[in-house]
């Protein structure tokens, strides 16, 4: 299968890496300003893994679209609408989109597959999703993991699981394309949760933020007209140890940082992330209390320590 990737950063070489390792024929494309661009393009290699000589690298959009039936995106979330805005130039129809990233649009509330919605006709080019756990340094390890690609358009969804899966990834068939995407960008925020506490020094109480964290995207996924029970699969519960664990988590490592006055500087998706859920909670009137401590903390800057207190005086409620 003929595969382009767009986006360089950490996920979308690891990805180019792994398609071209199960026998695809793949290109990796990336902005030609930057950084990871211009390390892939010179030395073929990155902090994370090197690519063979069977990966070409290139910066000519036009090119890499022309290249593919199956065009992977990996980039920012929030500027998944400008970069399609340049892709929709190019002829798509017959081509596949593939969004492996996480994150819902904080202008829209939309979701990703919506966003690339906008721009293709999806009887012509059918959008799918790839989520779940992982990390590139794992996976060039040789340590395998479990993911999950969804669509609305079910053969497509079929065929791209059949074409990608192997003995490093095993991928599952998604059954809820709107829990997939939500439960897999608001891990993120949970990531981000995790990491303040981690900063905290408050880390036994994690245990507890991935079961409350878990039951709120449960029900926002429902409010959305998705499956509740998705929040507990591999696109979000599933990551979880990837994202409130790891020392490789941007998300994680972002909140951790915040609370101890250290200045992140790589991409945390989850800090969008956490607007565009509060708002879309404010919208269905979801009730939200660690998304919404996340979002307040971050956006209207108050006190970490204030914001566990009052989640801990909320009235009782059942479980479940």
């Amino acid at each position: 299968m003929k595969i382009s990737v767009l986006g360089c950063g950490r996920w979308g070489s690891c990805i180019a890496w792994y398609l071209d390792k199960i026998g695809h024929d793949v290109i990796s494309s990336g902005l030609a300003d930057a950084p990871e661009f211009i390390q892939l393009k010179t030395e073929h290699k990155n902090d994370y893994l090197t690519f063979p000589p069977s990966i070409r690298v290139t910066s000519d959009l036009s090119e890499a679209v022309a290249h593919a039936e199956v065009i992977v995106i990996s980039i920012s979330s929030q500027h998944l609408r400008s970069y399609m805005t340049d892709i929709a130039k190019n002829n798509l129809d017959g081509k596949t989109i593939v969004l492996c990233m996480k994150g819902v649009e904080v202008t829209t509330g939309k979701r990703l597959s919506q966003v690339v919605g906008d721009f293709v006709d999806e009887s012509k080019t059918p959008v799918a999703v790839w989520v779940g756990p992982g990390h590139p340094q794992d996976y060039v390890r040789g340590i395998p993991n479990c993911m999950v690609v969804d669509s609305a358009n079910q053969e497509v969804k079929k065929r791209l699981v059949s074409e990608f899966n192997s003995d490093l990834i095993r991928f599952y068939l998604g059954t809820d394309l709107i829990g997939s995407e939500i439960g897999a960008a608001a891990k993120n925020v949970i990531g981000i949760a995790a990491g303040i506490l981690d900063g905290l020094h408050y880390t036994s109480l994690k245990g507890a933020l991935m079961a409350r964290g878990t039951r709120e995207i449960a029900r926002l996924i429902a409010a959305l007209g998705g499956n509740e029970f998705s929040a507990y699969g591999l696109c979000h519960l599933g990551d979880y140890e990837a994202t409130l664990f790891s020392p490789w988590s941007h998300n994680r490592k972002f909140g951790e940082d915040l609370v101890q006055g250290i200045r992140f500087e790589k991409l945390a998706e989850g800090v969008m992330t956490s607007k565009a859920l509060f708002l879309l909670g404010q919208e269905y009137g979801v009730d939200m209390p660690i998304v919404e401590s996340v979002y307040r903390v971050l956006f209207e800057g108050e006190n970490v320590q204030e914001r566990i207190k009052r989640l801990f005086e909320r009235s009782v409620k059942k479980e479940f």
